[in-house]
C-alpha cells in the first residue's frame, strides 16, 4: 500500500489543489454576501461584486474630483517608493552587517548580541518614537521598515556566513585571500541566495509595517486610503485595495523566486 507521504502531485493536480481554497473562498463569500443583502439591500459589510467593479472603476480610472488624480495608482506609487526604499536599505544593511558578524569572531562576540535584542523589539511599539524623532513624512516610514525587517536579515546572513565550512576559508587563505578577498569572494556569493530567501520572508512584514505607518500618518498610500474609508464602511474599496495588496506581495515573492532560480541555479532549489 501507498503511504499518503510518497503520493506526488501531478501538474494538473497541483493547479487544480492551488486553486481550490480561492474557489471556496469565494463561494462561501458570494452565498454569504447574498443572504445579507437579501435581508438588507444596503449592507455594507458583504457588498456584491458589482460593488466592487464600481469601486475598482471610481477609483482607478476616474480621476478625482478635488485632487484629478487617480486614487488606485497614485495610492500604489506612493506605497511601492516607500516599501522598495525600505526593502533596498534594509537589504543593504543586512547582507553587509551580517556578512560582517558572521566572518569576523570579533565583530560577532560585539555586536551579534546587540543585533539579536535589536530583532527582538516589536517595531511597530516604536512606531510613535519614530514620529517624535523623524516626523511624520516619509522618513520615518522607511525607518520603521528598516528597523523591522533589517535585523532579522542579519541574523539570518550572520548565521549563513558562520556556516561556511572552515576549510573552504582556509583553502581561501592557503592561496593568498585576505579578509576582504574572503568577504567578497566567499562569504558574498555564498550569502546571496539566502539573502533573496530573507528578502522573500520579509515581504510580509514589511508591508504590514507600511500599511500602519500610512494609516496613522500619511496623506496617500494605500494604507491611508484603506483606513481613510473605513470611517465610511466602504468594504467595496477596502477589500479590493487589500486584495491589491496580496497580489502585489504575491508578484513581488514570484520575481524574487524566479530570479535566485536563474542566478543561483547552484544551490539546487526551484523556487518555492
Amino acid at each position: 500500500m501507498t503511504r499518503l507521504v510518497n503520493k506526488r502531485p501531478g501538474r494538473g493536480h497541483i493547479l487544480f489543489l492551488g486553486l481550490l481554497p480561492f474557489v471556496l473562498v469565494t463561494v462561501v463569500y458570494l452565498i454569504a454576501s447574498d443572504a445579507r443583502l437579501s435581508e438588507n439591500p444596503n449592507d455594507k459589510l458583504l457588498p456584491a461584486l458589482s460593488s466592487f467593479g464600481d469601486a475598482i472603476e471610481r477609483m482607478a480610472l476616474r480621476p478625482d474630483p478635488r485632487s484629478g488624480a487617480y486614487l488606485w495608482w497614485s495610492d500604489t506609487w506612493a506605497s511601492l517608493v516607500r516599501l522598495f526604499i525600505g526593502l533596498a536599505i534594509a537589504t543593504g544593511l543586512g547582507l553587509i552587517v551580517g556578512i560582517a558578524l558572521g566572518l569576523i569572531p570579533y565583530l560577532r562576540a560585539a555586536f551579534q548580541p546587540f543585533v539579536a535584542v535589536l530583532s527582538l523589539i516589536p517595531p511597530l511599539a516604536i512606531l510613535p518614537i519614530l514620529f517624535i524623532v523623524f516626523g511624520l513624512g516619509e522618513v520615518s516610514k522607511i525607518v520603521l521598515i528598516v528597523f523591522g525587517i533589517a535585523p532579522f536579515m542579519m541574523r539570518d546572513i550572520a548565521i549563513a556566513v558562520a556556516a561556511i565550512p572552515r576549510e573552504l576559508v582556509i583553502k581561501a587563505q592557503t592561496l593568498g585571500a585576505n579578509s576582504w578577498q574572503i568577504a567578497t569572494r566567499l562569504a558574498l556569493p555564498l550569502s546571496l541566495p539566502r539573502l533573496i530567501a530573507a528578502l522573500r520572508l520579509s515581504l510580509g512584514p514589511a508591508w504590514l509595517f507600511l500599511i500602519a505607518s500610512e494609516a496613522i500618518a500619511a496623506t496617500d498610500g494605500l494604507g491611508y486610503r484603506i483606513f481613510l474609508v473605513r470611517r465610511y464602511l466602504a468594504m467595496d474599496v477596502i477589500l479590493p485595495y487589500v486584495a491589491w495588496i496580496t497580489l502585489l506581495a504575491f508578484v513581488m515573492d514570484v520575481l524574487l523566486a524566479r530570479a535566485a532560480v536563474r542566478a543561483f541555479r547552484w544551490t539546487g532549489e526551484d523556487g518555492g
